[in-house]
């Protein structure tokens, strides 16, 4: 009975983050066709690159995105190895195929979507672009394309990835700017600014707590106000000054968003000279603990 629960289990997992990745791959390519095509925005990418192209040589935007990610698809079969590959291989072949279907949906959507203000086309660019990559990254999925010339720069020139992907879409963003000018270059920043803190909301989740570590000579007054005034557990540490060598006790407790300025103002209350790190926090598992907020 055990074993066939852990497996229902699995099969969820796998259920919710293939759907959630075929999900986001489809929000991202329709992202694409209804927002960044028609108004030639360039976030970086082989899309990106795409517009360009077609700008340029008028080759067809959706014919280079499948020839320049089967092309990167062998080199990166060929310079990392079948394990680096495997973890792009879906991506590289479900986003462009949701590319070509959702071309028609946007061509429907368009007339709908067409504001006299750049900026409301921004900003919903934004909030979708930001939670497609949200859903694609937060099990690990990638959509291949710009991803292996990332991890080709990781290799090759011992770069971090986070710096690879600037180095990538920094240099397309740029070629983006010469060929369209510098406002849509701006547009595209915006985007990938918001985009970018949305993506880590859902990868990361919604810290609706934070985390207080707490050092004073009022310990037993501060556990009064934790268990009392905000009623939740703390845990002790024993601790010992780096500086004055005395033996102390830390205190570790998980406080809710809205109790946080009141604690706070409790404890130096107690103790003026008291001192504490707050963090935020994402999730927690086990003891006295308050609802997370994930999105999946």
């Amino acid at each position: 009975m055990k074993k066939e629960n852990i497996n229902k289990k699995e099969i969820k997992e796998i259920l919710v983050t293939g759907l959630s990745f075929v999900f986001g791959t489809f929000l991202l390519a329709l992202c694409y066709n209804l927002f960044f095509v028609p108004n030639n925005i360039v976030t970086g990418g082989m899309s990106g690159l795409a517009i360009i192209v077609h700008e340029l040589t008028g080759f067809g935007s959706q014919a280079f995105i499948y020839a320049s990610n089967f092309i990167l698809l062998i080199v990166s079969f060929a310079f990392l190895g079948k394990e680096e590959t495997s973890r792009v291989i879906i991506g590289t072949f479900l986003y462009p195929l949701f590319i070509t279907f959702t071309a028609p949906m946007a061509k429907f959507l368009l007339p709908y979507f067409n504001f006299s203000e750049i900026l409301i086309t921004v900003i919903l660019a934004s909030i979708t672009y930001g939670v497609s990559n949200g859903l694609i990254y937060k099990f690990g999925y990638s959509t291949g394309g710009s991803d292996v010339l990332v991890r080709l720069l990781c290799k090759y020139f011992h770069v971090s990835e986070g710096s690879g992907v600037i180095i990538v879409n920094i240099f397309i963003i740029l070629f983006g700017a010469f060929v369209f000018g510098i406002d849509t270059a701006i547009y595209a920043v915006i985007i990938i600014v918001i985009g970018s803190m949305l993506v880590d909301k859902i990868s990361i989740g919604i810290s609706n707590s934070k985390k207080f570590m707490i050092y004073t000579r009022e310990s037993e007054k501060v556990k009064k106000v934790i268990q009392n005034d905000v009623k939740t557990g703390y845990t002790i540490f024993p601790t010992v000054g780096g500086y004055s060598h005395k033996k102390g006790a830390m205190i570790m407790c998980v406080i809710r968003n809205r109790d946080v300025n009141l604690f706070k103002s409790k404890i130096l209350e107690i103790d003026p000279t008291a001192f504490f790190v707050i963090n935020d926090c994402y999730e927690v598992q086990g003891g006295v603990k308050r609802s997370n907020l994930p999105f999946l």
